[in-house]
């Protein structure tokens, strides 16, 4: 067998092990597909074992930083913040759909930006089910949609929106005075596009009045703790990347001490807290990393380097454009983690310039608003609804994406390429 070939093979367990964390074929679960096509390497020798560890090793900031998130969001969950937080949008509302539309959009966005896309997809849509049922709203959908597209649109307005953040910059995060220089302006015309354009396609839905006589639940002990947890760990997380410092160690204490802090509070068994973190999404990425590393000692890594840096350093600003698009809907075919894990090393090997960097991140996190297989946060919140007994087409998805994605990432990348200050 020829190194070549090894390099195919290789390829085609890596292409395969991706198709089934997006897909999953039979039900099963995506770790199941990453951790198999990951183990499946090493056994056959495709990759040596030291490798794996390698690449295993390469994502301990991103577990970390799940971690603490996890934590984070499922501790104002089971306090029941985020109900409260929902509920009071909904009395706020005053009876318009149209406001509870963009109260609901608010809180999204608050959430994205301090506790990740992820816990908007995991613990906002559950909220917002309920508030929906008991303002006796039309329907539920529009509302719905909010948590899926603005867990995208408003996941590069700080590095811990996102773990696609991590994972495309990894060791070379720029500080966050400087990320904010490069991303205010594309995050703050991705949200409002998105949000003008996404109202747009649901204004049927946004007609007549709603009950606003909803019932506001009491904020608890725990609640009250872990909003102020919440509050603190967002100032540590912010302070953290102002210093340059990685994300991930500051985000699980963070979130363990605001986790102990209720536990304590409230005289509770931390266990089952403990329990409700997705152990399964960390063994899903730790397969994922290897999968990656794989592809980079088959020399794919080396290949991209050298096929597309020169081209890329040569016309910036089109390169920047065609590589913020191409990623974008790239995402919709690969998943963004697998494909922000790939593009992360590359633009870690290659010398590439500033605008092109921001407009891969852009792509990778605001592409997968077209589809639902486009990131993890977009697949947590259909299994959120299916939970509730709700569901919604791939298709009408697809419909609407195509709608609202490309205005706000075009919106975007022109930022990124034109902003005075670039």
């Amino acid at each position: 067998m020829t190194l070549s070939l090894l390099h195919v093979f290789t390829w085609v367990v890596s292409g395969v092990t991706v198709f089934g964390v997006i897909f999953r074929p039979g039900q099963w679960p995506e770790w199941v597909f990453a951790v198999l096509g990951a183990a499946l390497l090493v056994v056959t020798g495709l990759l040596p074992w030291r490798e794996a560890l390698v690449g295993i090793e390469s994502g301990t900031d991103v577990y970390l930083f799940l971690a603490g998130m996890m934590l984070l969001a499922e501790t104002a969950r089971r306090e029941g913040l985020f109900d409260y937080l929902a509920a009071f949008a909904a009395r706020s509302a005053k009876g318009s759909p149209r406001r509870l539309f963009a109260l609901v959009y608010l809180i999204g966005t608050l959430v994205t930006v301090f506790l990740s896309n992820d816990a908007t997809a995991v613990v906002l849509t559950p909220a917002v089910i309920a508030v929906t049922r008991a303002a006796k709203v039309s329907s539920p959908i529009p509302y719905l949609l909010v948590c899926a597209f603005v867990a995208n649109a408003a996941s590069f307005v700080l590095p811990i929106s996102n773990p696609a953040n991590l994972v495309v910059f990894g060791s070379q995060m720029p500080p966050l005075g400087q990320w904010l220089l490069r991303f205010s302006l594309p995050s703050i015309l991705a949200i409002a596009a998105t949000f003008y354009l996404l109202r747009w396609t649901q204004k049927e839905g946004l007609q007549g009045t709603t009950d606003s006589n909803v019932e506001i639940p009491p904020l608890s002990l725990g609640g009250r703790i872990a909003a102020i947890g919440l509050v603190a760990a967002s100032i540590v997380l912010l302070v953290s990347s102002a210093l340059g410092l990685e994300l991930g160690w500051p985000t699980l204490l963070a979130g363990g001490l605001t986790a102990l802090a209720v536990v304590i509070g409230e005289k509770t068994n931390p266990l089952p807290l403990v329990k409700e973190i997705s152990w399964e999404t960390l063994a899903m990425v730790a397969g994922l990393f290897v999968i990656v590393r794989a592809l980079e000692v088959s020399g794919l890594q080396a290949t991209l380097v050298s096929l597309l840096e020169g081209p890329l350093n040569q016309a910036p600003h089109w390169g920047a454009m065609a590589s913020g698009v191409v990623l974008a809907f790239g995402t919709n075919l690969t998943n963004n983690l697998p494909l922000g894990l790939l593009t992360g090393a590359f633009t870690s090997a290659a010398h590439l310039p500033e605008q092109v960097v921001n407009a891969i991140l852009i792509g990778i996190d605001i592409g997968p608003n077209l589809s639902v297989t486009g990131s993890l946060a977009t697949i947590l919140w259909l299994s959120a609804l299916r939970r509730a007994g709700l569901s919604f087409g791939a298709l009408n998805f697809l419909k609407i994406g195509f709608v609202v994605m490309p205005p706000a990432l075009i919106l975007a990348l022109l930022a990124v390429l034109f902003q005075p200050w670039s």
